[in-house]
């Protein structure tokens, strides 16, 4: 009886969170194959014009193309133009609720009369462009552990950084600690100050972190724009170009602290952020420590199921799509397509070397990740034997963000970061 009854009152708040916002745009459905050029687009596009197949079946050999070859689709050239450029932190929200408008208006006023600092961001072009220019920029607030600041029960010598992210680690016994990273991505729509206190976390363990921006997301999104709806649409090649430009920003921060003298890196995605984060290090061994706070097999479910895409499903829907259909035209961006080689590229790579260690936080009254397809995550990582965590948050998907349950998976993510990087060092 009380577990229906909390279940009922858990229902109905995620669903009074993800109807807040009136803002929500369905626009009709786009092929987008012009967003997709050099995998075959044009070419496609052009025979749906002759009449030869239909836009969706053209939509669905692009993605079975692209799960052919995930690293042609998913490669890059590493970016030549790093920077760290120095920013008032701004808000960049989403919604047009009076309050969060007030707080805006804040910052911007404690920014002009000289009551904020301006904080590090790593800056640099992304190697995947789009119409967009202020998008192809991509922007990460740099969070550098400071000399001096180590990790907590450090057994192996303290962190020393000379604050140019050039720093050497000395260990008691004459050795280099190796030097930690985290690459951080919140939830589709987040504003520029989301999860920026799970990096302020994290830099009390030794761990740097940068705070990623996503397509579309906070100061890259296009001035036409309230919401960041270009990286998840009702236009398909758009959605399907997002998550590539998003896997490739993650692997190129990961060149740049490479070349800042980082060892063991690792990435935390929640919700939108964690399938980016899933297939980066699916095509990328370098990640050694994932966090995926709330997780999915199929990118195409989670639009069709999940009540914070129900205008894209509605647009969907009015072209007389079914889900399977949305399904396989998002194969190319679903995590699901990568078990095989998140499994592989997570693998000890030489003798004494770990296998990658992840953690899954899942919901049991998500609405937006429905808890079946979370779920299949952890039967397909038990089905390749991969290491891993899987947690549970008594609550849905962005109830996540009230309190308590906000500080239980602050928990769940911090020691689980905590736990992974220094089993690294070990």
């Amino acid at each position: 009886m009380l577990a229906r009854l909390y279940a009922k009152w858990m229902y109905a708040w995620e669903t009074a969170l993800t109807t807040r916002d009136m803002n929500r745009v369905e626009r009709p459905l786009e092929w987008g194959f012009e967003s997709l050029a050099d995998v075959g687009g044009v070419e496609l596009a052009a025979r749906v014009e002759r009449g030869e197949i239909s836009g969706l079946e053209a939509m669905i050999a692009l993605n079975e193309r692209i799960v052919a070859q995930p690293q042609s689709f998913y490669g890059y050239q590493t970016p030549t133009d790093f920077r760290i450029e120095e920013h008032f932190p701004a808000l960049y929200p989403t919604n047009v609720r009076p309050e969060t408008l007030e707080q805006e208006r804040e910052w911007k006023r404690r920014a002009e009369v000289g009551e904020l600092r301006k904080e590090p961001f790593l800056r640099f072009t992304s190697p995947v462009g789009t119409p967009y220019p202020e998008n192809d920029t991509v922007n990460a607030r740099w969070y550098e552990v400071k000399q001096g600041i180590g990790d907590r029960g450090v057994e192996d010598g303290e962190y020393r950084s000379n604050g140019n992210g050039n720093g050497n680690g000395n260990s008691n016994g004459g050795g280099r600690r190796p030097r930690q990273a985290m690459i951080v991505m919140p939830q589709w729509n987040a504003d520029a100050f989301s999860h920026n206190v799970l990096c302020e976390m994290f830099n009390r363990f030794g761990i740097s972190c940068l705070r990623l921006s996503k397509p579309y997301h906070d100061v890259r999104r296009p001035a036409e724009l309230e919401r960041s709806d270009y990286a998840v649409s009702a236009n398909v090649g758009r959605t399907i170009a997002a998550c590539r430009q998003a896997v490739v920003d993650i692997r190129s921060c990961v060149d740049w602290l490479e070349s800042q003298g980082y060892d063991q890196i690792g990435v935390l995605g929640t919700s939108l952020g964690s399938a980016y984060g899933f297939i980066a290090a699916a095509m990328d061994p370098r990640l050694r420590v994932c966090a995926f706070n709330h997780a999915s097999t199929q990118f195409g479910d989670v639009v069709w199921t999940g009540q914070s895409t129900r205008h894209v499903k509605a647009a969907f829907e009015h072209a007389g799509l079914t889900q399977d259909e949305t399904r396989a035209m998002f194969a190319g961006v679903s995590p699901m397509s990568f078990m095989e080689q998140y499994a592989v590229t997570g693998a000890a790579r030489w003798e004494g070397d770990k296998a990658r260690r992840t953690l899954v936080v899942y919901a049991p009254y998500d609405l937006t990740f429905v808890v079946k397809y979370s779920r299949e995550v952890l039967k397909n990582f038990d089905q390749h034997g991969m290491d891993y965590v899987a947690k549970v948050l008594p609550c849905g998907h962005y109830t996540t963000g009230e309190t308590p349950y906000k500080f239980l998976d602050g928990w769940y993510l911090g020691s689980f970061i905590w736990g992974a990087f220094r089993r690294l060092r070990a």
